[in-house]
This record gives C-alpha cells, sequence and structure tokens, in this order.
C-alpha cells in the first residue's frame, strides 16, 4: 500500500487504470471531465490495454460500453448530470439485459436552470432505472466503492450495472490524502470477466436486447427484480472480502454514534462529515444524537434501516435532491417506506437542503437536531417536508 494526495477523480482513474478494463466510451462533462483526462494518460502510457472509444455524446458512450460489454468485454465509462441524463434510455437497456457496465457518476445538479454544482437530482433521476448505486463521503470511498463494484455487478448472481457516485467539486475535485492499493492486489481483488455468454461466444450464439413481447417480457423483470434484491448480500460478501485486503471496512450504511441515539439524521455523501462534527458536538452537551450515512442506495436497504432506527424517538431525513412529488425527497420516501412495519416508529421528517451546491454548516445540523428534540418533547411534528438553507422572498428582494 501506499499513500497519495488525490482528488476524487484521479483516484477512480487511477482505481481504473489498476483495474484495467478492456473498453471505455468516452465523453466529458463537467464536473466528471476529468476522470476520462487522467484515463486518457494512462492508455496513451501503455499503463493499461484498453480501448479507449471517444464518442459525440453521452448516449453514445453508454451505446458502446451496452455493445462492448455484450460481445464479453469488461467496459466503463463516466459522467455527470445532463449527461447521464442523456443515457437515460440506455440505463434502462443497460440493466435490463443484465450487463454489468461500471459507470463513475460525479453527482451534479440536473438543469435546469444550469448550474455545475452539487446535488444528486442526477442519479436520482435514474434510481429506478435497474442499476446498483453505491456513494462515497470522502476520496477514499471513491476509490474503494469503484474498486468494490466489478465483483459485485459482475458475479453471475447479480449480473446489474453498478453506478458508484461522489459528490461533483466536492469529493471529485478536493485533494485528500488516500491509502492506495497495490495494483497487483486490486487485479487479483476484481479479477478476470468471464461472462458465461456474449456475443463473441460461437459455441453458444445469442441475440442481445431483442423485442419482448408480452409472453416473456414480465419474467425477465421479475428476473432482474430478484437480482436487484440479491445485491445486498452481495455488496456485503465483497465488502467483507475487501476489508480483509484493506483493513477498511464497509456495509449498506453507515451508523455514527447510534448506539443510544434518541435523535437521528439519515442523509448519504460528504455532507455526513459536517453532519459528524454536529453531532460530536452535540454528544459533548449531553443530546443523544447520531446518524445513518446510507451507502448503498439501490437496492434500498430498508429492513436494515428500520431496525437501525427502531429506538430512535425522531428522526430527520436530509435529501440533497428535490423529488416534486409534494411530500419530499427520494431518501424520505424510501426511509419513511421501510419505517412502516416498525411497531413503534419514531417520528419522522424530511428536510431539503444543498440543492445546485448551497452549502451547509455545522450549525445547521445543530438547528435540525433541536427540531428533532422539539418534535419529541410535545409530540407536535409541525410541517414535515420543508427545505433547508434557501431564502426568503424578503431576502432576494
Amino acid at each position: 500500500m501506499m499513500n497519495k494526495c488525490m482528488s476524487g477523480n484521479e483516484a477512480v482513474a487511477y482505481a481504473l487504470m489498476q483495474i484495467n478494463p478492456d473498453v471505455m466510451g468516452a465523453f466529458p462533462i463537467t464536473p466528471s471531465t476529468e476522470i476520462p483526462e487522467y484515463f486518457a494518460n494512462y492508455v496513451a502510457n501503455g499503463q493499461v490495454n484498453t480501448e479507449y472509444v471517444t464518442v459525440e455524446s453521452e448516449h453514445s458512450s453508454m451505446s458502446v460500453c451496452i455493445a462492448a460489454q455484450a460481445a464479453g468485454a469488461r467496459s466503463v465509462c463516466a459522467t455527470s448530470s445532463c449527461g447521464l441524463a442523456l443515457m437515460y434510455e440506455l440505463l434502462y437497456v443497460a440493466a435490463s439485459c443484465r450487463l454489468p457496465i461500471t459507470l463513475a457518476c460525479v453527482n451534479r445538479a440536473l438543469s435546469g436552470p444550469i448550474n455545475i454544482n452539487h446535488d444528486y437530482s442526477d442519479s436520482m433521476g435514474a434510481r429506478d432505472a435497474g442499476w446498483i448505486q453505491i456513494y462515497a463521503e470522502n476520496n477514499q470511498e471513491a476509490y474503494d466503492n469503484f474498486i468494490m463494484a466489478m465483483p459485485i455487478g459482475e458475479s453471475p448472481s447479480i449480473r446489474l450495472p453498478v453506478m458508484t457516485c461522489m459528490d461533483g467539486f466536492i469529493t471529485s475535485h478536493a485533494v485528500e490524502n488516500i491509502e492506495l492499493l497495490d495494483t497487483d492486489v486490486v487485479r487479483n481483488f476484481v479479477g478476470e470477466y468471464k461472462p458465461e455468454n456474449y456475443l463473441l461466444k460461437k459455441e453458444n450464439p445469442l441475440a442481445v436486447g431483442p423485442y419482448d413481447i408480452s409472453a416473456y417480457y414480465m419474467e425477465h423483470k421479475v428476473q432482474e427484480a430478484e437480482s436487484m434484491k440479491a445485491a445486498k448480500a452481495r455488496i456485503k460478501e465483497v465488502a467483507a472480502r475487501f476489508a480483509k485486503i484493506s483493513g477498511r471496512s464497509y456495509s449498506l450504511f453507515e451508523e455514527y454514534r447510534m448506539e443510544d441515539a434518541q435523535y437521528a439524521i439519515v442523509l448519504m455523501g460528504s455532507t455526513a462529515g459536517t453532519a459528524k462534527a454536529a453531532v460530536d458536538k452535540l454528544r459533548q452537551e449531553g443530546v443523544k444524537a447520531g446518524l445513518i450515512k446510507i451507502r448503498v442506495f439501490r437496492p434500498f436497504p430498508g429492513e436494515e434501516l428500520a431496525q437501525a432506527l427502531a429506538n430512535t424517538r425522531a428522526v430527520a431525513v436530509m435529501d440533497k435532491s428535490e423529488g416534486f412529488s409534494g411530500n419530499g425527497g427520494p431518501l424520505f420516501t424510501e426511509t419513511r417506506s421501510a419505517l412502516y412495519d416498525l411497531k413503534d416508529r419514531p417520528y419522522l421528517i424530511d428536510i431539503v437542503f444543498g440543492l445546485g451546491g448551497r452549502d451547509i454548516k455545522i450549525e445547521d445540523i445543530e438547528k435540525v437536531f433541536l427540531r428533532l428534540a422539539n418534535i419529541a418533547a410535545s409530540g407536535e411534528l409541525g410541517p414535515v417536508y420543508t427545505h433547508l438553507g434557501q431564502r426568503s422572498k424578503e431576502d432576494v428582494k
């Protein structure tokens, strides 16, 4: 192992180099552009044997990945925001064809209005496309998650594409000290891609992506859904293997100071670092605060999350994307559903924050916990679905 200061984008590109994929479909979009840029240097220097395909759009980059993966080649790409939206049709194709492509999604607000900063509106827009989604808090996790993605998605019992997500301009561009694994260790861990069936297998000719009539379509969708459910166990298996080579432990989510927490927040990504600082401060003041950082959003760890929150009194879900349902964001929807079957449910509210890169501070998180304490004391929820950090009409004038 070695320690090196890297941005998140550079760390993911380095992981790509260590894995040495067969094909990359490359098209730039802020803030993921650096990933194919860094990786292009590895290709040019002969450090990988990857076929690097430059294309005219993100739709085409995913098309390249689908064709290559269907032919039996391990395929990767990276994108953000409107790039992911342009792939929308093909995200469903990749998942339904059971092609375990790995995509680095550097999360950025989805237009409009046009904004290049971070929230989760891009990947949340694709949350039901059939892709496994794994989110990183920091650069180390971004690197680690990408290495774990292929053994997860390529497992014969899963065969689903994997989207590893990190926060645009926060995780992607900030430079942190990262512990890198040796390249031979990474390649041994990931292994070779050995699909059972593929287009170039002459012993067993097949078609990929044919018209699926109603007599068969639903059966295939059920198989896809069952594989997504099975992915939870596979994610934990791969994480246990990864801990043995790295010393770093991961699961479906991280519990932080939850052992006796009365008040908890549920969130994703880099905001967890700010929230942990707030929890530590409140603990010093005698407040039994805790947090859960969702790492795996698809498949959603509903039963496990309900168990982790079962003994809390009040919970705030913090969504860094707007659901436009009139009832809260996507993380809240999933969490609320997960808690429904609890005999004694905690009070639950949703707070949408940070849209388009709006900053959130430790004191903002403290205010959320203060609201939870007041809810638990009074039994009055107030508005269940609110926004945090936006200016009022008077402020804008």
